[in-house]
């Protein structure tokens, strides 16, 4: 049926352009033909009209005359229909080359597209292997390019990729192909010599730092940044493209996995590291509706007394397949296939189920991911999610990542006062890594800083930690508010950190994050609950954490 349907299609296709043709041909007869009737014609006639006028003789026959008009007239016609009918040609010639074009090239930017890339790219591998050159695959894609959609608007994204693809062409060489393959992604092909790697390089590092600049859009400045994967062939081996292609796509998630805003050349490892992430992601998908996702609770202890004053909750994953997984591993990939939300709120759930037995003094800590910080909807749905467990809000605290502030301070803050006014307290998580100013921290109505746990690790032996912890201490004081520092791992930094005083810890010290009925246990012993556990049979999940 298909292949019946393509041969009709061309025939319908020829078909028009050939009756075109044929008339072209009989109008430009038509016309040749009438002017050599009007030499032949006209030779004996106009000059018997000529003497008739002058005196000199009869006029031609009327049947001559008429037969001489008829010819001027033909002649008239058949040029006047020539000349429409090449006119209408070149129009048409024209719009088939537009069309063509589009077909060929992106009409936002004006880059090759997926379409016609490959020809391209092959054709220009040719010319490479023939003078002894080599080919590099550079795929680069812009850093949370969805989030300037989603804040400033597609005319603001449609802007943005305008002015990155304009700088991009503008950094390439002339030999270099330039295409854009969909969204927010690019692929530039260009041959080097094979002793000059460092050439690719260079010109990697000039994009990166081109499209870095402020992009103008109205009264807004728009800045992005982006990752790129390179790839090459190897001397005297034929380019096949859609591999090349695919590695460097390999090694631009790859550098976006290590920090975005750099270059990662391939390497064979990274294959099946991406396959390992394709397995992540789909397992993850799988796994939130199937309840693989379980809370652990780590202790938070007030450093004076040594009590428990409630448990952070942290994410693991008890996949049948890959075991307790951290949540370095699955976080990520959450936030980036955009489950990261669906994720959190199942954790919450039962997060409060499992903390609404604990003695009320003992609060819950949550994190929140920044894709959940620009959800605008973030505060109602946890105000429901408390609200069906019937928790109480002031129970609840809410830990907010430092480096989430240089996102959008404007959000942040609407997010922060929406969650305190339904009683709810924010941390500040991290504290010390994310550089936020003074303003931000005066501005920001946060209830706690938590201390980042690089610093208290290393407190013992880098003078420079202990003087950063003093300051965050003191700025705490200064601000009103209470610190909590995150990695006490053995006495000596407990003792070192009850010099600065008075204020909460936690860390392994404390004890490993437990599940939930571990947590329940120990509660139990120190008469913190409100009702005695009952002791069911342990459950998969459960003797899978153990």
């Amino acid at each position: 049926m298909a292949q019946g349907e393509m041969t009709v299609t061309a025939r319908d296709a020829v078909s028009p352009r050939l009756g075109r043709s044929n008339r072209d041909i009989v109008t430009l007869g038509v016309a040749s033909a009438a002017i050599i009737l009007f030499v032949g014609n006209g030779g004996s006639v106009l000059p018997q009209i000529v003497r008739s006028m002058v005196g000199d003789g009869s006029g031609p026959d009327r049947l001559l005359i008429n037969a001489l008009l008829l010819n001027i007239a033909l002649v008239i016609f058949g040029w006047r229909r020539y000349r429409d009918l090449s006119a209408e040609i070149a129009e048409r010639r024209k719009a088939e080359a537009l069309a063509r074009d589009l077909t060929e090239h992106d009409a936002l930017t004006g880059c090759l597209n997926r379409r016609s890339i490959g020809a391209a790219a092959s054709a220009l591998a040719t010319t490479a292997k023939a003078r002894g050159d080599l080919v590099a695959f550079i795929m680069l894609d812009l850093d949370r390019f969805k989030q300037v959609n989603d804040v400033n608007g597609h005319a603001a994204g449609d802007c943005l990729l305008g002015e990155a693809a304009e700088r991009i062409r503008q950094a390439l060489p002339p030999e270099a192909l330039l295409a854009r393959l969909g969204g927010d992604e690019f692929a530039v092909i260009l041959p080097f010599a094979p002793a000059r790697t460092d050439e690719v390089e260079r010109l990697a590092e000039a994009l990166i730092a081109k499209v870095a600049q402020p992009v103008q859009f109205g009264d807004f400045e728009l800045e992005t940044t982006i990752s790129a994967g390179i790839s090459r062939t190897e001397p005297g081996q034929p380019a096949d493209i859609q591999a090349q292609l695919h590695m460097a796509d390999i090694a631009m998630y790859h550098a976006k996995r290590n920090g975005r805003n750099r270059y990662a050349w391939f390497e064979a490892n990274m294959e099946s590291e991406q396959r390992f992430q394709s397995e992540v992601a789909a397992g993850v998908r799988r796994g939130i509706p199937l309840g693989e996702f379980v809370p652990y609770y780590e202790k938070q202890i007030d450093l004076e007394s040594g009590s428990i004053t409630g448990f952070e909750m942290l994410a693991r994953w008890n996949s049948p397949k890959l075991g307790m997984v951290n949540p370095d591993i699955f976080i990520p990939v959450a936030e980036e296939i955009g489950v990261i939300g669906e994720l959190s709120e199942s954790l919450i759930r039962q997060a409060l189920r499992d903390a609404k037995n604990w003695d009320p003094k003992l609060t819950l800590s949550v994190n929140i991911s920044p894709v959940q910080l620009r959800d605008p909807w973030f505060a109602q749905k946890l105000l429901k999610i408390l609200v069906e467990a019937n928790f109480p809000p002031s129970r609840l605290d809410v830990e907010v990542t430092e480096s989430c502030l240089h996102e959008n301070v404007g959000l942040v803050r609407s997010l922060i006062t929406s969650l305190k006014n339904q009683g709810i307290t924010v941390s500040l998580d991290d504290f010390g890594s994310g550089y936020s100013s003074l303003s931000q921290l005066r501005t920001l109505p946060f209830d706690r800083i938590k201390i980042n746990r690089s610093f208290v690790m290393s407190l013992l032996d880098d003078k420079d930690s202990a003087t950063i912890i003093q300051s965050i201490i003191a700025l705490g004081e200064g601000l009103g508010l209470p610190i909590t520092a995150e990695g006490i791992e053995n006495e000596a930094v407990l003792a070192e950190l009850r010099r600065f005083g008075k204020f909460k810890g936690q860390g392994y010290l404390y004890g490993f994050p437990e599940p939930a009925d571990r947590t329940e246990a120990e509660l139990a012993q120190l008469d913190l609950l409100l009702e005695a556990p009952v002791a069911p049979a342990a459950s998969a999940q459960q003797r899978a954490a153990r």
